[in-house]
């Protein structure tokens, strides 16, 4: 098989896809991250003010938490597989059309590329037969 009937495998591959897609979507997440930093930066003083009483307040939650773990954990693992088969699907969706767009753009550059070649070629002289 050649490289390039591999590549095309691959690259037509959900695996492919929702990495793709994963990859896009954490290059949009972090271009949020700036912003998110920015806000909580300007909320420093409030949130260092409301610390001890937040504490307080998860402490006495994590011990009602740590009661009920057991049975939420399994709930959880259930949740966890469906959610987990649900983000799969999405991001291979997602990877699809960034791979679709990304190769439709390199079709593009690529017929660009050959219709400037073409004029060039044609301008080199022939040899006739005549002249033969």
């Amino acid at each position: 098989m050649t490289l390039a009937t591999e590549v095309k495998k691959l690259t037509e591959s959900k695996p492919f896809h929702a990495v793709a897609g994963a990859g896009d979507y954490a290059v949009e997440k972090l271009r949020e991250l700036p912003e998110q930093l920015q806000k909580l930066q300007s909320r420093r003083s409030e949130l260092a003010k409301d610390l001890p009483g937040k504490a307080r307040e998860y402490a006495d939650k994590a011990e009602g938490f740590a009661r009920e773990l057991p049975d939420r954990a399994r709930e959880y693992a259930d949740q966890l597989t469906e959610k987990a088969t649900e983000v799969y699907e999405d991001f291979a969706v997602r990877g699809r059309k960034v791979v679709s767009r990304t190769t439709g753009e390199a079709a593009l550059e690529l017929e660009e590329v050959s219709q400037a070649v073409k004029p060039a070629a044609a301008k080199k002289p022939r040899a006739t037969k005549a002249g033969a």
